[in-house]
């Protein structure tokens, strides 16, 4: 029996809901997460708001017309043709990435492609492959756990939550770090390191985009700070042959300049009997290194940790908004000029 467009249409909707909250796409060129925001008889609609959508900010949203399926379809199918991947348009970008869901459509290589009508879905919306939810089904090359995708701003958040939970639970207000056990003291370092890397790269983002907004001598002021717009200069030499001509051209000798050349030294070593020492003088640094994160017992805390504060009385939530608001009306209060 042939596989139909509306069997297709079906099918897609179908498992667009079995990625629920733990799966999201990816576009096939640009590899940016997006979730399904809702589909409809004609239209599935999409947000690239990280990988979260709240009910109250969808982000950037995409609707992704029935048509537009329709005309890939047919194209696919009817016509034979084969749909390149990585030089889809942005526009198309989404709807390859969930087409790819549907049993009737593979990526092979760069290119996505209509598999025989025999191996995917029929009319009646079974499968060759039963015994499985829909959510075994998704085999797509584009569908990715939202976990591992998660923007920077979101994994700066995150692992700063667990860290100061972690801060809390290890009350270090009270005592030494030499004071915690091996274990706690491994979950504190990872944590500290994981914001630590996170939030720098942030702050270079947040910086490149104050670098527009500063004049030469301009210094701004926030709330927590200020910040001034720097100059430094960073200094790399020239080819051999440049240094040369400009030494020469000033009458200063060439061997001033020349020296030892540590690569050149290494290879030395590499392929003589010359012990390194002889050479250089070595100096040992004793450090702790991560070498591993345990993600999936980040995700498990952090689940946790959010539907804690989810199930927080909104009593105490109003109350602590309007300890937050006194306390910054009393800061504004004291900062004000007389």
């Amino acid at each position: 029996m042939t596989y139909s467009f509306e069997t297709l249409w079906r099918e897609l909707r179908e498992r667009c809901a079995a990625l629920g909250d733990e799966l999201v796409l990816v576009t096939p060129g640009s590899e940016r997460p997006f979730v399904v925001v809702s589909t409809d008889d004609d239209r599935i609609v999409v947000a690239y708001h990280g990988v979260t959508v709240q009910a109250d900010d969808r982000g950037d949203e995409r609707v992704l017309w029935r048509n537009g399926f329709d005309v890939l379809y047919r194209r696919l199918t009817d016509d034979g043709e084969t749909l390149t991947v990585s030089s889809s348009p942005p526009g198309v970008e989404p709807y390859v990435a969930v087409l790819s869901l549907s049993s009737r459509f593979a990526v092979d290589g760069d290119t996505i492609v209509a598999v025989a009508a025999d191996e995917g879905a029929t009319d009646e919306g079974e499968t060759t492959r039963t015994g499985h939810s829909e959510a075994d089904e998704l085999q797509s090359t584009f569908v990715r756990p939202a976990w591992e995708v998660r923007s920077t701003p979101e994994r700066v958040h995150d692992d700063a939550l667990l860290l100061a939970d972690a801060l809390e639970r290890y009350d270090l207000r009270s005592r030494d770090v030499e004071s915690l056990s091996t274990d706690d003291l491994v979950n504190l370092y990872v944590l500290l390191s994981d914001v630590g890397s996170e939030a720098d790269r942030l702050r270079r983002a947040a910086g490149e985009a104050l670098q527009d907004r500063l004049g030469p001598d301009d210094r701004v002021h926030g709330q927590f700070g200020s910040v001034t717009r720097t100059r430094r200069s960073r200094r790399r030499v020239k080819a051999a042959e440049d240094v040369f001509a400009a030494l020469d051209a000033e009458g200063i000798p060439r061997e001033w300049v020349l020296g030892v050349d540590t690569d050149r030294l290494d290879v030395v070593l590499s392929v003589t009997e010359l012990e390194e020492s002889a050479v250089y003088d070595v100096e040992e640094q004793v450090y702790v290194q991560k070498t591993g994160v345990e993600e999936a017992e980040k995700q498990s805390r952090l689940r946790g940790l959010k539907e804690r504060l989810a199930d927080l009385d909104d009593e105490e939530a109003a109350d602590l908004h309007a300890e937050i608001e006194g306390l910054e009306e009393r800061i504004e209060e004291v900062l004000a000029p007389s």
